[in-house]
């Protein structure tokens, strides 16, 4: 499987590994991702398209490396991270794919229009996702951390 050989190099660079769940920093990371909506809202209502798109997708990222935290990962690579999310929790991976494409796509390329249709359902879609992931860490509990750390170490040995 093309995802679990990404993580293979990953854990191999030590960019990847187990660590202790930290409540501080998952309660930070959430901080930053509620900061990064509220200015990409900001930015979109001037008409700040381009930057509108980055902002909402790490207001997903960062709540995404809430979560990681809050199972005890760490994982220094944005698409080893969104693999985690699907592997390991299980969870829909689909609008934070689409965003990090959005976000490359602005950031690094020129010649482009962006329409504000367009960046509204990002918008959209971070909101979605941000509310579905919120939702499945705030209803977490020490068990299910220890099967997300097992399956995690399980996939982890393959490697």
């Amino acid at each position: 499987m093309k995802e679990i050989s990404f993580l293979t190099k990953l854990k191999k660079e030590y960019k990847l590994k187990l660590v202790e769940p930290s409540e501080e920093i998952r309660k930070s990371y959430i901080l930053k991702s509620e900061s990064n909506l509220i200015s990409a809202m900001i930015l979109l209502n001037n008409n700040k398209f381009e930057e509108c798109v980055g902002l909402a997708y790490y207001s997903m990222y960062n709540l995404l490396t809430a979560l990681l935290f809050k199972a005890g990962i760490k994982c220094e690579n944005h698409t080893g991270s969104i693999i985690i999310l699907k592997e390991i929790f299980g969870q829909n991976n689909e609008y934070i794919l689409y965003a990090k494409k959005e976000r490359i796509d602005k950031q690094y390329y020129v010649g482009f229009s962006i329409a504000k249709d367009e960046v509204m359902d990002t918008i959209k879609k971070t909101e979605e996702f941000n509310n579905s992931l919120f939702d499945f860490i705030s209803k977490l509990n020490s068990d299910d951390i220890k099967l997300y750390r097992k399956r995690f170490m399980e996939i982890i040995a393959k490697i």
